[in-house]
């Protein structure tokens, strides 16, 4: 061995022993539905029976700091979009005096009058807005009417496989019936992309684990694989049955830490949002310095020269 090699090798040593990474971003924690789902607590039908005027209401009270009154009519705090009171010209702002001739004074009576409503009608509505006055014609239909629930699509595994899932039915030779997760949707890096496991394809196990729905599947990659982990898929595809293996997602890795003191230091971490620099450590200050604090960023120089960024500022008004 040559004289210097040695010194070579510990400097080496050294070198790696004080190097260490991390994930490159970090792994977004994924809450589990269970089997079955009920995504709509009645059959499709209006929870509040009448109709909409499509707009929030409240006391007309004074615009005054120094004087608060209250004023006839009640005041439009806001205007649902494409409802009754827009199309009728009404906005936020304006002042409801009168309904059909009476006049209202809280907006008590907007929900008694939507409640009491159970058909199609047009109400005549005085407004003002500013110093002008005007009448606007507001037409409503009742909400009691059937309206379609939410209709399940798939179940998502959106961190490890990166795709969606149903549960499918299927009979093996024998005539069993058994059952799988059928690949409905693959998302952005989806390894199963990358495995030429297409659409329609149909998961029956991991790693000889049986598979009996679609969210079963998610449930066993969520609570027993990591991030990177190697598996093999038992897939069918028509009338193939074959297995594959497949890298599960893997967020990538960054230098975290790297030092050879007291040459140079080097930190980064991702939570909190930090990285930092130290060139020439001579224990009391450093040559050169520098820190990031998500935005913030400083530099120093031997300790007498300082020059900071993008440094947020509190300031009173």
């Amino acid at each position: 061995m040559r004289p210097g090699s040695g010194l070579l090798l510990l400097c080496l040593a050294v070198l790696s022993a004080c190097v260490s990474y991390e994930p490159r971003q970090r792994v977004p924690t994924l809450a589990l539905s269970p089997d079955t789902v009920v995504l709509a607590t009645n059959t499709g039908a209006a929870a509040v029976p009448g109709v909409s005027f499509g707009l929030t209401g409240a006391i007309n009270e004074s615009d005054s700091l120094t004087n608060i009154s209250i004023l006839p009519g009640i005041r439009v705090r806001a205007v649902a979009p494409g409802g009754p009171a827009e199309r009728a010209g009404i906005r936020a702002g304006d002042v409801i005096l009168s309904i059909d001739g009476t006049e209202s004074n809280h907006p008590d009576v907007l929900d008694a009058l939507a409640l009491q409503t159970h058909e199609a009608q047009r109400f005549e509505f005085e407004v003002r807005r500013n110093t002008t006055v005007f009448m606007a014609a507001v037409e409503v239909t009742p909400v009691t009417a059937q309206q379609a629930g939410p209709v399940e699509l798939y179940r998502a595994d959106p961190v490890l496989l990166r795709a969606g899932f149903s549960t499918e039915l299927l009979q093996d030779p024998a005539g069993n019936r058994i059952s799988g997760a059928r690949v409905v949707r693959l998302f952005d890096d989806s390894p199963l992309a990358t495995a030429s496991i297409g659409i329609n394809a149909i998961i029956l196990a991991v790693d000889d684990n049986t598979i009996e729905s679609a969210q079963g599947l998610v449930t066993t990659l969520t609570q027993r694989y990591q991030p990177g982990d190697n598996v093999t898929l038992t897939v069918s595809q028509g009338t193939n049955i074959r297995y594959q293996r497949v890298d599960l997602w893997h967020p990538g890795r960054k230098l975290s830490r790297l030092s050879l003191w007291p040459l140079f230091r080097y930190e980064s971490t991702l939570s909190p949002d930090q990285t930092r620099l130290s060139v020439g450590d001579l224990i009391l200050f450093s040559l050169f310095s520098y820190q990031r604090n998500g935005a913030e960023r400083e530099y120093n120089v031997l300790g007498l020269f300082r020059s900071a960024s993008d440094y947020g500022e509190l300031i009173e008004e």
